[in-house]
């Protein structure tokens, strides 16, 4: 699975904000056709996120579509309009059921097989953003095998509830524990919340280095000052990395000699702490 310590959102209505993103480095480039687009240039916003997804090079950056809500009835035409561009991946928002997500993937396959695409090749990631789909996540998060993210969306998700925002997140960090806690459960990506702010460094540095201590796997972002602090904070340090490689190294050793815990540097390693090790080899794109 690949890295995604940065998903940068860019309006597919403005095909400059596109051009530009294109060449940030961002691991992810999300086109939005859903919150970041009027409701008047939704039919121009698919034109031209088809457009940059068949003549913009977005260098190694994952190129994903945000498509419109389920409820909105407007997903059937922004897939139809954007799949002939092969999107890397799908952001499903306001994900409420498994339903919407194997409804998609079902469509996706059927589009796949039409224009002989790999099987499964284009992923999804699904978005938490209410108290439903929260109540939900179990199920979505094991409704299908294209699924490789969930997303937490935070302004949402506090709507829904009328809970207050506040610059601590309390009103959110029950939902926000429960997402990444879904996440690993059945082995998907977390990608956390995002800092709104995007003048104020300190915040997003602080909210970053937490959801990497509650195990996300990166955050959505809004500006490309954001890029470069977001996915340093999401990368393990080169001393974790050292530990990492010399843990997993050892446990293949021992897993090859017949012996399961084992001891390294005077330390007992049983598999929680080489599943640990695997993650943040996982985290900075190491198998």
């Amino acid at each position: 699975m690949r890295a995604r310590r940065a998903l940068l959102y860019v309006p597919a209505s403005d095909w400059r904000k596109m051009e530009k993103a294109a060449g940030l480095g961002a691991d992810c480039v999300c086109l939005d056709l859903e919150d970041g687009v009027a409701p008047n240039m939704k039919v121009e916003a698919r034109q031209l996120a088809l457009h940059a997804l068949q003549e913009l090079d977005f260098g190694r950056s994952e190129r994903l579509v945000r498509l419109n809500g389920a409820d909105t009835g407007m997903q059937t035409e922004d897939l139809a309009a954007v799949l002939p561009g092969k999107p890397d991946g799908i952001v499903l928002p306001k994900v409420s059921s498994a339903e919407q997500i194997t409804d998609v993937s079902r469509k996706l396959a059927e589009y796949e097989e039409a224009h002989s695409l790999v099987a499964g090749g284009i992923v999804l990631l699904a978005q938490i953003e209410s108290a439903l789909g929260l109540v939900n996540a179990r199920e979505i998060a094991s409704a299908d095998p294209r699924l490789q993210a969930l997303i937490f969306g935070a302004e949402d998700y506090a709507s829904d509830l009328g809970a207050k925002r506040s610059p601590a997140g309390g009103e959110v960090a029950y939902a926000r524990s429960g997402v990444v806690t879904f996440a690993a459960a059945f082995g998907l990506q977390a990608i956390d919340m995002l800092w709104v702010d995007f003048r104020d460094g300190a915040g997003l540095a602080r909210l970053a280095a937490e959801g990497a201590a509650l195990g996300y796997s990166g955050m959505q972002i809004i500006h490309p000052d954001q890029i470069e602090l977001v996915q340093q904070a999401f990368t393990p340090s080169p001393e974790e990395l050292n530990t990492a490689r010399r843990i997993v190294q050892a446990y293949e050793e021992n897993i090859a000699e017949g012996r399961g815990a084992f001891a390294l540097d005077g330390k007992m390693v049983d598999m929680p702490i080489v599943k640990a090790a695997q993650r943040v080899l996982a985290r900075a794109g190491e198998k």
